[in-house]
């Protein structure tokens, strides 16, 4: 069955409001979604501006695309790329916006699809591929990765302490091959002593491990650091710029290289509009998913 017969579960944009108070989209501009997803921040962008023609829409996930039917069906162009490579393109085609979006996250309806390998809450294969077509896998990574390596990714993007790190590398280790999301859940949370039940723990076990696993699988810190100073070139004078994250790394690359346009004086090529980054805790309390994640907005001088 196609993916159209199965519609994910409705995927609430983060933040919504506040981004669109903060880049306050204006009649006739145009619209470049780095990571348009299901289209949630997309489409109310594109109703507040009304031009579809010039707009564009990016993603490599290509389960997203049939969900941006309407939207592609009014003009607005669509890449099925990964953020990093359609900036490039666009920038060699000498492209430029009023509004430029990034929502770094992982949709709903991608951790709830048990096929996409993304929960350990679900049983599914160890993939976490945000593009299908790539060869890499997580199943890769715990079965064919040294164990120092192991420890590496787990501490640096899973930001576990290395103790705790080294524990779970020995663990995937000895027990692999894993072919199954629950089956490394499982025996990660088994170099807990006292497991998910933990009342001091408040997350399960196996989260950061997983988090850090989808970076390594997607290199997504590495496609972020690379995207921002190409930024000011996709931007008109004026424009605004909003880039969504969801942990602490990813927020450190947007945080860096904005302080860096403070301090650039005369030479700055961005103001910063947020200060302090926008909290989907505090302003986004309806939406659980949305409460570890953080919005920075720049505009263009």
């Amino acid at each position: 069955m196609s993916i159209k017969e199965h519609p994910p579960q409705v995927h609430i944009p983060v933040l919504l409001e506040k981004t669109l108070e903060i880049m306050h989209p204006k009649q006739g501009e145009n619209y470049l979604d780095l990571t348009a997803g299901y289209g949630g921040h997309a489409s109310q962008f594109l109703k507040a501006t009304g031009n579809y023609e010039t707009s564009v829409l990016v993603d490599r996930d290509a389960h997203t695309r049939p969900f941006l039917e309407n939207l592609l069906e009014k003009g607005v162009e669509f890449r099925g790329s990964d953020f990093l490579a359609a900036a490039k393109q666009l920038v060699s085609e000498r492209r430029t916006f009023d509004l430029i979006l990034a929502d770094l996250g992982v949709s709903s309806p991608q951790l709830d699809e048990p096929q996409r390998g993304f929960s350990f809450n679900k049983q599914g294969p160890l993939d976490m591929r945000m593009d299908n077509t790539q060869a890499k896998t997580a199943k890769d990574v715990v079965n064919t990765y040294s164990e120092a390596d192991l420890v590496d990714i787990i501490c640096r993007y899973g930001e576990e302490p290395r103790p705790v790190a080294r524990r779970i590398a020995k663990a995937i280790v000895e027990a692999r091959p894993f072919e199954a999301t629950d089956q490394l859940a499982d025996a990660i949370q088994a170099t807990h002593r006292s497991g998910f039940s933990h009342q001091k723990r408040r997350i399960h076990p196996a989260t950061r491990t997983f988090q850090a696993l989808r970076i390594e699988v997607n290199d997504e810190l590495k496609q972020v650091e690379d995207l921002m100073p190409l930024l000011p070139k996709l931007l008109n004078a004026g424009g605004r710029v909003g880039i969504i994250s969801f942990h602490s790394l990813e927020d450190r690359l947007v945080k860096r290289y904005f302080s860096s346009q403070t301090a650039s004086g005369y030479e700055a090529e961005l103001s910063i509009l947020t200060k302090k980054p926008i909290s989907g805790a505090l302003y986004d309390v309806h939406n659980p998913r949305s409460r570890s994640s953080k919005l920075r907005v720049a505009v263009k001088k």
